[in-house]
């Protein structure tokens, strides 16, 4: 990842953010789901994965208590942010309103 994570959510494409933990059982359920995102939006979307353990300051600014968290970003806005597990269906509808 280059930049800091501020340049990286001021992006004009959607920013989505999975806020999660290694620990975590949904967030690993919902790893394929993001894959798939990925694998089908291409470029039109950055999916960025934050472990919260490992970035506690970002944890704590943007308020996670829960894993998984996903936010959507787009030109450096919180469009959507909502906790737990989703899978591919919710995700594109997250995101699309965004393109």
């Amino acid at each position: 990842m280059t930049g800091t994570f501020e340049d990286l959510i001021k992006s004009d494409k959607p920013v989505l953010i999975d806020f999660h933990a290694e620990w975590c059982g949904p967030c690993k359920q919902m790893a394929p789901a993001l894959q798939q995102l990925a694998d089908q939006m291409g470029d039109s979307v950055k999916i960025i994965k934050i472990d919260i353990d490992k970035n506690p300051a970002l944890q704590k600014k943007y308020k996670v208590s829960g894993v998984p968290t996903i936010m959507v970003f787009k030109d450096g806005q919180q469009k959507f942010r909502q906790s737990g597990a989703m899978m591919l269906p919710q995700l594109k509808k997250i995101v699309e309103p965004y393109l």
